[in-house]
């Protein structure tokens, strides 16, 4: 019922309406125009063609002169309007009659107004010798229209014209009203129903879009046609709305976003902070206490030789070589977690940085008696930051030379790589010689100071520090990382982009 009430109370519907009832209330207006109207306007009009031969008959006797058949012409006349006519000279000589009755009944009398009834008689014209009136014949229930005039050359001129009934003719005039009415007012529905529904349809099209403006969806837009009438100025000023409010919002959000980017990195930099501090605080413990330890036992000159102090100094230099390494990777570990660090990126091959960081650790790589298989005759062209990438190849390497184990009476460390065309990446990869790594420790030695061995021990001048640069340099380049156990030792690799 809502609904209905709805579509009831639609402009569409109230137009529809509105053009129905306007024609019949054109009907209806004609209906009663038809009733009070035709009479007079119908008396008027023969009025005016009487007139009119009237002026053309006496034209004729005022050119006696002229090649017209006056007789010929009057009868033409007589046939075109249906008159009875009838010319007499002032002595009562007929010139001209149409009809034999109507001469008969004229030369009976001597007074025009005594051939019928003079109740009946009403006069509709009287001027200048001419009298036009409507009678009624009683005897035979006629009614005509009686005109007498004086032609210019002194004869008479009577015209007779029957009427039919003007009651009668209204009648026949309102039902065939009511038919074009009824016959309009069906058109008229459903040409009402086309327009109101062309009418409309761009006013429910805007209303559509004023809709999704509400909800902000600026998607859809006006058509705008070549007509320059109100809806298309309305149409073009809904889809400047539309644009203004859509390039504002999106500022707006543009400015939000902008806002929580930071409010955000505000967040990162007090957790980087606070993270750093706990960090520092945490690992500084012990080399602060071995350099407070020995740095008293030299005030204090606990021992007296040389070589004794020498000792201490050496602690205490170390210590503090130590923790200067530690917080320097420690920042650079933090600007490359909460991305405050850019790469400069180049092309370089890879297979040749490797080979330049294996020749930095030949004499250790000796001294564990570490055989190492590396294929460094190989080019493989990639790009990404060259220091970083170092970085990533020194700690695989360190990592391996400190956990390699003799397997079948050797320690080997393999280095090779495996290119990937179809995904435009190349994998190095790092093994070593030893045991394979248990799935929790798999999955920690990536964070922050982790290290394998539960001593933690510090001679192997390991931070923990390693493995966690790895990681946030590898995802900052999105590329993959990793640790896989083999049958007889660990795998370590990570993938780089390689140049097109």
């Amino acid at each position: 019922m809502k609904k209905l009430k709805s579509k009831l109370n639609s402009i569409r519907m109230r137009l529809f309406f509105t053009l129905c009832i306007s024609v019949v209330i054109i009907v209806a207006f004609l209906i009663l125009i038809n009733n009070f109207v035709l009479e007079t306007f119908y008396l008027y009009s023969k009025q005016n063609s009487l007139m009119l031969v009237y002026d053309k008959i006496n034209n004729y006797y005022n050119n006696p002169n002229s090649d017209v058949d006056i007789e010929l012409e009057l009868e033409k006349i007589a046939i075109q309007y249906n008159f009875d006519i009838l010319i007499k000279t002032d002595k009562n000589i007929s010139v001209y009659s149409s009809n034999k009755d109507f001469l008969s009944t004229i030369n009976t009398i001597n007074s025009v107004t005594n051939v019928f009834q003079k109740n009946n008689n009403s006069i509709i014209y009287e001027k200048d010798g001419v009298t036009i009136r409507k009678t009624a014949d009683t005897k035979n229930g006629l009614t005509f229209i009686f005109f007498q005039g004086n032609l210019n050359n002194g004869y008479q001129l009577y015209i007779r014209m029957p009427i039919a009934s003007i009651h009668e003719s209204v009648q026949i005039s309102n039902r065939f009203l009511y038919l074009i009415g009824g016959v309009t007012i069906i058109i008229g529905g459903i040409v009402g129903s086309f327009i109101s529904r062309r009418f409309t349809k761009p006013i429910l099209e805007l209303n559509e879009i004023a809709n999704k403006m509400s909800k902000l969806d600026f998607s859809k837009k006006y058509r705008v046609t070549d007509a320059n009438d109100e809806i298309n100025n309305l149409g073009r000023n809904i889809n400047t709305m539309s644009d203004t409010l859509e390039k504002t919002i999106n500022q707006l959000r543009n400015t939000n976003i902008e806002l929580e980017k930071d409010i955000e990195e505000k967040s990162k930099i007090d957790e980087m902070r606070k993270s750093f501090i706990s960090d520092v605080s945490h690992e500084l413990k012990t080399p602060i206490a071995l350099i407070q330890g020995y740095a008293e036992g030299l005030a204090e000159n606990v021992n007296s030789d040389e070589e004794s102090r020498k000792f201490y100094t050496e602690v205490i230099l170390d210590e503090a070589n130590k923790m200067d390494k530690l917080v320097k990777q420690l920042l650079e570990l933090m600007k490359l977690e909460y991305g405050k660090r850019e790469f400069n990126n180049s092309e370089f091959d890879i297979m040749e940085l490797t080979s330049e960081v294996i020749r930095k650790y030949k004499v250790m790589l000796e001294e564990n008696n570490i055989q190492l298989e590396f294929d460094k005759d190989i080019s493989v062209p990639v790009v990404a930051d060259e220091f970083y990438i170092e970085q990533v190849l020194t700690n695989y390497i360190t990592n391996a030379i400190k956990n390699v184990k003799e397997v079948n009476g050797k320690k080997i460390i393999k280095i090779d790589s495996q290119v990937d065309i179809e995904s435009n990446k190349v994998r190095i990869k790092v093994f070593n010689t030893g045991n394979n790594i248990d799935a929790e420790t798999m999955n920690r030695i990536w964070n922050r100071f982790y290290k394998g061995d539960a001593s933690r021990n510090r001679e192997d001048g390991g931070s923990g520090i390693g493995l966690s640069l790895v990681k946030a340099i590898m995802n900052n380049y999105n590329n993959q990382y990793g640790v896989v156990n083999k049958e007889d030792g660990v795998e370590f690799f990570f993938e780089l982009d390689l140049k097109l």
